[in-house]
């Protein structure tokens, strides 16, 4: 789905023979025109043998300033327009995802040139063939980011790819800030593991006896188990988490940013200098060929050598002329296909990028909640001797035993005498 390119030449396919004047031409977009030499009409119908009907008139567009690879040599018209070049120009109107395809948009562009040079048209067809994104239905850079984006206010736009910049830049600070909010969870683990062993050494309640003393005591114990659990479910946060989340991709991240960024702009420069080439061609064309047409029109009033000498001159400038905006849409077509080779590529890279972002993360987050569960269950292990200890507390042996250990004499009845 390459844009599309300045056209110079075609080729006819049909082998039928054409009814005499008339030739058969290429647009840029593949379809075949054709050209009546004597009368300057241009159809996209192939003329019949048969046929003395005029054809159907093409619009008076164009695509190349060229038939064939060279200028019509018919009487030439009084101006030239614009020529068509296809660069891909910033555009301030949105568009919803997915309405125009990179192809779609260069012909679109194609059609808002026209040129008319030797009286012959260069035509377009009313609708252009419909162009496939490069990969349909999965909303790829490759595909939504060739236009410039405004910024809220209006005032500024940025250029699609830097868009895609700022999303990876974007994609590393929250990457960042998701290890800082790991980081602080550690700190909240720690300080609650510090916290529960200093709670576990409290003498308070040290002189519960019994079977219900010796609950209380494993109680106790079981916060200081549970504070070097916590402590393991810190460090594993550490080091299984937070650190793989800040070193994924380091420093040198941001520097293949600039790099690519550079490389795109760079081809976009080029890709400018080359249409205003086009353009300085153009126009040197067109005023070559005004300059023969004065001259001709000279010699058709009055007839000189040193006319005629002039008007093969001004031949010679127009044709040298031509050659040149040939070169300058060869060079034009060259550098185009790079940036688009280069803009496809890039954008697709920075996808998987992104997408390898993306995983990375949920890789870790899912590894925060493992360690997660597993701090439950050794959490749950801590309580489970406490539990038992609980269930086999007896208010009867314990009064016993406290009655044995305190005990200060027997109860006996004592007769009294009256």
């Amino acid at each position: 789905m390459k844009p599309a390119a300045m056209s110079s030449a075609g080729e006819e396919t049909d082998s039928r023979p054409l009814p005499p004047g008339w030739m058969s031409y290429m647009s840029p977009e593949g379809q075949t025109y054709y050209v009546n030499s004597s009368s300057k009409e241009t159809t996209w119908r192939r003329p019949s043998l048969s046929a003395e009907a005029p054809q159907r008139p093409l619009a008076r567009q164009h695509s190349s300033p060229y038939a064939n690879g060279y200028l019509s040599s018919t009487k030439t018209c009084q101006s030239a327009e614009t020529t068509d070049v296809a660069l891909r120009k910033p555009t301030m109107k949105k568009q919803p995802p997915g309405s125009v395809s990179p192809a779609k948009r260069q012909i679109k562009e194609v059609k808002e040139t026209k040129i008319t040079i030797n009286c012959v048209t260069f035509p377009l067809p009313g609708e252009g063939p419909e162009q496939q994104l490069l990969k349909p239905n999965e909303w790829s850079y490759c595909d939504y980011f060739w236009t410039d984006k405004k910024d809220p206010q209006g005032t500024t736009s940025v250029a699609g790819f830097e868009v895609l910049l700022q999303k990876q830049l974007k994609g590393k600070q929250m990457q960042k800030e998701m290890a800082e909010f790991i980081h602080e969870r550690i700190k909240i683990e720690e300080e609650y593991a510090k916290n529960l062993s200093k709670l576990s050494l409290s003498p308070l309640a040290a002189q519960e006896e019994g079977t219900l003393g010796e609950a209380w005591t494993q109680l106790k114990k079981s916060f200081h188990d549970e504070a070097e659990v916590h402590l393991k479910f810190s460090n594993k946060l550490h080091s299984e988490v937070e650190k793989p989340l800040l070193t994924f991709r380091g420093d040198n991240f941001k520097k293949d940013l600039k790099k690519y960024d550079h490389h795109i702009a760079d081809l976009r420069k080029q890709l400018a200098s080359r249409y205003a080439s086009v353009e300085k061609a153009r126009k040197a064309l067109a005023d070559r060929q005004k300059d023969l047409e004065v001259k001709t029109q000279q010699l058709e009033i009055k007839l000189s050598n040193k006319t005629e000498e002039d008007i093969k001159k001004a031949r010679r400038k127009s044709t040298q002329a031509g050659d040149d905006l040939m070169r300058c849409v060869d060079l034009y077509n060259q550098t185009q296909s790079k940036w688009f080779e280069e803009m496809v590529t890039t954008s697709m890279e920075l996808e998987k990028l992104e997408v390898e972002r993306i995983e990375w993360i949920q890789q870790h987050l899912r590894q925060y909640t493992t360690l997660r569960h597993e701090t439950d269950m050794f959490n749950q292990s801590t309580v489970e001797p406490v539990d038992q200890l609980l269930q086999n507390v007896d208010p009867a042996k314990d009064r016993e035993l406290w009655v044995k250990e305190n005990k200060t004499g027997e109860v006996r009845p004592v007769d009294m005498d009256i």
